[in-house]
């Protein structure tokens, strides 16, 4: 259920922010991300566990730490205002 939540938030803010904010952080596959919430949502017979385990073994960490960086930049962009 997080992945699902994660990729809908990654539509949301691609969303909002007319798909520029994720793009500055092209080294995570945000296009993945958001095919994962899809696959899980909509074909969950189609779900291979492993590479539902390798996807939070290895990638969620990443895209954690990249968040946290945009958040840290959008702070940092805000305080310079």
């Amino acid at each position: 259920m997080q992945l699902i939540a994660i990729g809908e938030s990654l539509k949301k803010i691609d969303k909002l922010t007319e798909k520029t904010l994720l793009r500055r952080y092209s080294y995570i596959d945000w296009t993945g991300a958001k095919g994962v919430r899809d696959i899980i949502s909509h074909h969950y017979f189609d779900i291979d566990a492993e590479e539902i385990f390798w996807i939070c073994d290895q990638q969620v960490t990443p895209m954690q730490q990249t968040v946290e960086k945009i958040l840290q930049d959008i702070s940092d962009n805000k305080s310079q205002r």
